[in-house]
C-alpha cells in the first residue's frame, strides 16, 4: 500500500464537545496508522466544508503533514469549504457524493454523525470497510 486513504465523517451543523472531537479523532486516526503501518502516505478525505468534524479533521491532517480531499455536492460550496488538496464535486444534493466518497476510502473514522453519515457507514461496513466508530454527544439535546 502507498497511499492510504481515511474517510471521516461526524457532524457537520451539530454542536458538540469540540476537544472531546480532536480527543476522539485523533484516538481512531492513531488507531488507523496502528492498523496500516505500511502506508507511505495519508490522504484525508471528508465533506470538503469548514464545519464540526471535517474541519476538525483537516486540521489535524495538515499538523500531521498529509494530503487533504474533499467530496461533496455542490451545496456544499454556498458554506465555508476547508483548503483541501484536492476537491471533488458529485451531483447537487447531499448525499449524491456518498458512493465517491465510499469509492475513495480504505478505511473510515466516524465520530457522531447524523443520518448520512451514519447510512455512509452502514453501506461502507456491508461493502466489508474497515470502520473505527466513536460515539460523541450532541449538545443540543
Amino acid at each position: 500500500m502507498s497511499t492510504l486513504n481515511i474517510g471521516v465523517v461526524g457532524y457537520s451543523g451539530t454542536p458538540f464537545d469540540v476537544e472531546e472531537a480532536k480527543r476522539l479523532l485523533n484516538i481512531g486516526l492513531d488507531a488507523v496508522l496502528a492498523d496500516n503501518p505500511t502506508a507511505t502516505s495519508v490522504n484525508l478525505i471528508s465533506g470538503l466544508t469548514d464545519l464540526g468534524i471535517p474541519a476538525l479533521a483537516y486540521r489535524i491532517a495538515v499538523e500531521r503533514g498529509w494530503e487533504t480531499t474533499g467530496v461533496a455536492c455542490a451545496k456544499a460550496e454556498k458554506y465555508d469549504c476547508f483548503a483541501v488538496t484536492t476537491r471533488t464535486i458529485v451531483g447537487n444534493d447531499w448525499g449524491d457524493e456518498s458512493q465517491t466518497f465510499l469509492a475513495a476510502c480504505d478505511v473510515i473514522v466516524r465520530v457522531g454523525g447524523g443520518k448520512q453519515s451514519l447510512a455512509e457507514v452502514a453501506e461502507f461496513a456491508q461493502s466489508g470497510g474497515k470502520l473505527y466508530e466513536y460515539e460523541l454527544e450532541r449538545l443540543d439535546r
